[in-house]
């Protein structure tokens, strides 16, 4: 059985210069989405210079994949797209020191990656990375570099451990 990626309440869409990428706090079990109004809900700042037409599907809490018992395998929230590229997204607000958040992060995006490669969603894109994105933490972690080319290695994505998603 494939996975449906073209359920409406899973797309939002933008072209805006600048956007942000949101993911509302427990107890709600909403899909993450694209907001261009309220920046303080903003988990992830998107710069959008060239103002490409961008699509964020949401997956958590949006598409199913499931273990062979019928429970839900960990997802990262969403993904990027424009022109020929797509970014997978983990949303995190978290203050927490070290890195375990990070990789809590690394661990959702592969499994992500990894349904989302064997359903054939990433096939038409050339150009493929995955943010994990901080609020509470959102300069780039380049200390992070042995992890980032780890994950280069095992996925064929680029990381990166940053809130500011440039669009290029």
């Amino acid at each position: 059985m494939s996975a449906d990626f073209n359920i409406p309440k899973c797309l939002t869409n933008s072209s805006k210069e600048k956007f942000g990428l949101c993911d509302d706090p427990d107890p709600a079990k909403n899909p993450a989405y694209i907001d261009e109004t309220d920046d303080h809900k903003w988990i992830a700042v998107v710069e959008n210079p060239n103002y490409y037409e961008v699509t964020f599907l949401a997956l958590d809490y949006c598409i199913d994949d499931l273990r062979e018992d019928g429970t839900q395998k960990k997802r990262c929230d969403g993904v990027l797209t424009y022109t020929d590229n797509i970014i997978f997204v983990e949303l995190k607000e978290r203050n927490e020191k070290g890195s375990k958040w990070i990789k809590d992060a690394e661990k959702q995006l592969k499994q992500s990656i990894e349904f989302c490669e064997n359903e054939g969603y990433t096939t038409n894109y050339r150009y493929k990375k995955a943010y994990i994105s901080n609020s509470k933490r959102p300069r780039e972690r380049s200390g992070q570099q042995a992890r980032m080319n780890s994950f280069f290695e095992s996925t064929g994505y680029v990381l990166r451990i940053q809130a500011r998603i440039e669009l290029q």
